[in-house]
């Protein structure tokens, strides 16, 4: 790995180079712009280890753990040019959502063992929260984990576990008592290792036949009391505190951008800027994700003093999802008969790929909690309305 650079004393201008000089050496033109948005692990590999390697895996990570401690401002640039250049998405559970995790409520001891190999990419993590019939009401899970002197015996199913068929380990909420008055006691969060004996993963295709999700099985699975984050019973509010940081990560400007650039591609070949009707929306898209922008930059900064993000990080969430939604019904629209297609569309000046964008926008509105239940969180924790 690179020695750790002060990112932050570089101009705004100077950063953004230094970002596109990584890309133009280390990302192959294969992997860029993937109609794929989820690729399996595997298939991205070389552009994990060479961010890895360059210093660039972990943005927002401290130096001293292999971060680059970027300030907000910063991680925005880094984002946005993410995007831009159409780098593809890495599976980054462990560098968005275990680690932030481990620096919040993990041992110094978890922290040495689990983080630098997030960073080698020797542990690939996956997300096990959601179970049937307990999605976005985590507090009803029923998965249990029965103590047997220094281990816990692990039973249950997650589901909706993104590329849990591509991870090594999964971070999971478990039931290890129950209080029949406060559901949200007696949960606790434990770090499993998926090739220990029981665990079983099972792909879900999605609507494009892809296996973005899975299921995955606990029958009698041991694992070390000392994988335990934060105290046990008491992982819900280590489960917040992560669910802030994935709903934050969640409403990164990246996929509407990348929808963004498709449109004003297929805009430019059929002449719709001569449309005033169509100019007005796309401005009004185009404000949308600077107020995006402005608004993610926010939270980031609050994350980065060491703040504790609010019930209100879930409007990030809801602006993030409908605007990639709303800005990838309008390619729909504009691409008109060849809509129907799932191949690329020749824009005269690149292809964009109408159907397949449309189709992945509709899942983010659901995973990481819905976007219904994110506005009964405003409405209650924020907004103050009665049940």
């Amino acid at each position: 790995m690179a020695a750790p650079k002060d990112w932050n004393a570089l101009s705004d201008e100077a950063f953004r180079d230094a970002f596109r000089d990584l890309v133009e050496r280390r990302l192959p033109a294969e992997l860029r712009f993937m109609r794929k948005q989820r690729p399996l692990f595997d298939e991205v590999a070389v552009w994990y280890h060479a961010l890895a390697e360059e210093g660039w895996l972990a943005p927002v990570w401290p130096v001293e753990h292999g971060g680059m401690g970027l300030s907000p401002a910063k991680h925005m640039i880094y984002v946005e040019e993410w995007g831009r250049l159409g780098c593809p998405r890495i599976p980054d559970h462990g560098i968005g959502l275990v680690g932030p995790l481990l620096l919040e409520h993990g041992t110094e001891e978890q922290k040495a063992y689990y983080m630098p190999r997030i960073l080698s990419g020797e542990h690939v993590w996956c997300q096990g929260y959601s179970e049937p019939g307990s999605g976005s009401d985590l507090a009803s899970l029923r998965t249990s984990a029965v103590r047997d002197g220094d281990e816990f015996i692990v039973n249950g199913q997650k589901i909706w576990t993104t590329l849990a068929h591509c991870a090594n380990w999964i971070f999971a909420l478990v039931r290890t008592s129950r209080d029949e008055k406060v559901r949200q006691k007696g949960i606790t969060v434990l770090l499993i290792d998926m090739t220990t004996p029981g665990v079983t993963v099972r792909p879900i295709a999605n609507l494009r036949g892809e296996t973005d999700f899975c299921e995955v099985f606990f029958d009698d699975v041991r694992v070390p009391v000392g994988n335990v984050v934060g105290e046990i019973d008491q992982g819900w509010n280590v489960a917040k505190s992560v669910l802030g940081h994935e709903r934050i990560f969640l409403g990164a400007t990246t996929r509407p951008e990348i929808a963004m650039e498709r449109l004003e591609k297929l805009a430019q070949a059929k002449g719709a800027f001569s449309d005033p009707a169509f100019r007005s929306r796309y401005a009004r898209h185009r404000l949308d994700i600077y107020d995006l922008g402005s608004a993610f930059d926010r939270f980031a900064k609050v994350l980065r003093e060491g703040g504790e993000l609010g019930a209100d990080v879930s409007m990030l969430k809801i602006f993030t999802t409908e605007l990639y939604q709303r800005i990838t019904e309008e390619t729909l629209t504009l691409a008109d008969d060849d809509a129907r297609y799932f191949d690329d569309i020749d824009a005269g000046n690149g292809k964009v790929d109408a159907m397949n964008l449309f189709l992945d926008s509709r899942a983010p509105a659901i995973f990481g909690g819905s976007n219904e239940i994110q506005k009964n969180i405003l409405a209650k924790a924020v907004l103050k309305l009665p049940s």
